[in-house]
């Protein structure tokens, strides 16, 4: 490469489906900048299937016998969450967050995914009964 030009981006595709793979590698195959890797080539990302429900969950270690879901909820997806159970708007998320409406939005979508929920209010109930928020 010249040096003007960037190494592109490496994108490994590791989901389940054979389907959802092949359109996802059609999809970003065509995007200049990145670059699809063959399975077990290392990548700068990776997209992945998410975990079956038995390996999302641990012993909470107190003895009655009850598991916890462990979410890989990052520490902005946390405080949209807590906004979320305050019954914020996605407006009123961006402010209290310092972040754009579509920042807020594309995190309320991230937590309905990995939280398995059909909205807004179906998502503070999952995390409150799994022990990820208290209400």
């Amino acid at each position: 490469m010249s040096d003007g030009e960037s190494s592109p981006i490496t994108i490994a595709i590791a989901v389940g489906d054979a389907e959802l793979t092949d359109r996802l590698a059609a999809l970003l195959g065509g995007i200049a900048g990145l670059r699809l890797v063959a399975p077990g080539e290392s990548a700068d990302v990776a997209v992945v299937t998410p975990r079956s429900d038995d390996e999302a969950r641990i012993d909470n270690g107190n003895g009655d016998g009850n598991a916890i879901d462990t979410f890989q909820l990052t520490a902005r997806e946390r405080d949209v969450l807590a906004l979320m159970a305050e019954g914020c708007s996605n407006k009123e998320i961006a402010r209290a967050l310092g972040i754009s409406v579509h920042t807020a939005k594309f995190h309320v979508g991230s937590l309905l995914d990995k939280l398995d929920a059909t909205g807004r209010l179906d998502a503070v109930a999952h995390a409150a009964r799994r022990g990820i928020i208290e209400l």
